[in-house]
């Protein structure tokens, strides 16, 4: 591993993090993004950047923050363009959630002033937007509702002009309605008990991650419920707008985020937390065919504590670059060569 370092020792007015996301702005320069205040969840909550550049990263700085309100899930994006698209999402509590988006043409130095999507709508959920080779967008989405987790995608055909709904991708095992006493919608951060309270007891699916494999055809992985208990899959075969069935990998998750990447080379690699419970170790596992068998190759974090929620992402000199949270203190960089994998 070539680098494993926090992009900031600490931060006395977000004091925690966490769902960090990482861009490639030009050759060799960076932007990270993450959300941060009280507590997940709580209206301080705002969205922090910053930028590597000449080997070092800069201090943080707010670039999205709605008073009392909090925000959630920020992702960078550049498109074929040049253009950098930084989502992110503002609501009182993750089903009420309203998508955003600020676009900046210099590298990320200005950001445009905040857009706000349609209700229906939210951007990307987790995970970053593909360019497909035909030049549409596309954003892995998903809706959580009472014991009623989904996956959609979001496509645009102009460049982000417009968008289209397409999905759902639901959990093996979805809808069949079991009545039980849980309340939880979606993830809490219980204050009381600093831990996160995750619902745990129906099958559902979100924050999928997507890459295209060959013209028009995509693949997707998604986090699951502890009911489900692993990683699953879902193709498509027309440039997104319709899936196969969810399928499940031999990959435990532990309702926690994922995110994939492909590498130029062809093959895919995938960072999580592959055990059943927990979050923890933090890992990289590849796969050489597409997706269907999944070695893990390197352990990024095996303490205790909480390593979880990567973004993933190659850069252009062929490194591989993953941001993710670390104990909700701070976010981490790690650098790895593609021949270590």
């Amino acid at each position: 591993m070539l680098l494993a370092e926090p992009i900031f020792m600490s931060n006395p007015l977000a004091p925690s993090c966490h769902a960090s996301t990482i861009v490639e702005a030009s050759p060799g320069t960076f932007l990270a993004a993450w959300f941060a205040g009280t507590y997940e969840g709580h209206p301080d909550v705002a969205i922090w950047l910053a930028r590597y550049e000449d080997g070092a990263w800069g201090n943080p700085i707010r670039v999205a923050d709605e008073p009392n309100v909090s925000h959630y899930n920020p992702l960078l994006f550049r498109d074929t363009t040049g253009t950098l698209w930084l989502f992110y999402k503002i609501g009182v509590s993750v089903p009420t959630w309203t998508g955003m988006y600020r676009k900046s043409l210099d590298g990320g130095a200005s950001w445009s002033e905040p857009v706000m999507l349609p209700a229906g709508l939210i951007g990307p959920a987790k995970n970053k937007p593909i360019t497909l080779s035909n030049g549409d967008i596309l954003c892995g989405t998903s809706n959580e509702t009472w014991r009623s987790w989904a996956c959609w995608v979001e496509r645009s055909s102009d460049g982000g002009k417009s968008w289209t709904r397409h999905g759902p991708i639901v959990a093996p095992g979805a809808g069949a309605y079991e009545a039980g006493s849980a309340r939880l919608v979606s993830a809490v951060w219980d204050e009381a008990a600093g831990t996160l309270l995750v619902p745990q007891d129906f099958s559902g699916v979100i924050q999928p991650t997507l890459w295209e494999y060959a013209p028009g055809r995509v693949k997707m992985l998604m986090r699951s419920t502890q009911r489900v208990g692993c990683v699953c899959a879902s193709l498509s075969d027309d440039s997104g707008r319709t899936w196969s069935p969810a399928e499940r990998l031999p990959i435990p998750n532990p309702n926690s985020g994922l995110d994939a990447v492909r590498l130029r080379d062809g093959r895919i690699v995938l960072a999580c937390n592959p055990v059943p419970e927990g979050r923890t170790p933090l890992s990289v596992l590849v796969s050489e065919d597409n997706g269907v068998t999944w070695p893990r190759r390197k352990d990024l974090e095996t303490d205790a504590g909480e390593y979880s929620y990567p973004s993933v992402i190659q850069a252009e000199d062929g490194r591989v670059h993953v941001v993710a949270t670390h104990r909700r203190e701070r976010i981490f960089h790690y650098v790895l060569e593609p021949a270590e994998l």
